[in-house]
């Protein structure tokens, strides 16, 4: 059920697939194409697919030094659909995930790298 191993810079593994691209995280499934529109800045637009799933939760993994910048708008747009935002580094938004995926309906998007 998605349970995330480990989490180095640049590359997570996910019951036992290992992955060096940024990725979104659904309770049934892998998306391992996410990008953003405009690299380390994270817009609306880019969430879109997550936000569409309706989790309560959405964790946003900001890279291994929290690097990935998330605009107050962009965050506002989130808390208005009434979904709870996370948002941390990386490898402690891997933590949060593990914590509250069989407890919530959670989605993670995370950046892999800075």
């Amino acid at each position: 059920m998605n349970t995330i191993e480990s989490y180095t810079f640049g590359t997570i593994i996910i019951d036992g697939e290992e992955i060096s691209h940024d990725l979104t995280i659904y309770p049934d499934r892998l998306d391992t194409s996410w990008w953003r529109v405009q690299g380390h800045s994270l817009a609306v637009e880019d969430l879109r697919e997550a936000l569409e799933y309706g989790p309560d939760v959405l964790i946003v993994g900001t890279g291994a030094n929290g690097r990935m910048r998330f605009p107050d708008e962009t965050q506002e747009h989130i808390r208005s659909c009434g979904i709870e935002l996370i948002i941390t580094d990386t490898g402690h938004a891997c933590e949060v995930y593990n914590e509250l995926k069989d407890e919530k309906n959670t989605v993670a998007v995370l950046h892999l790298t800075c």
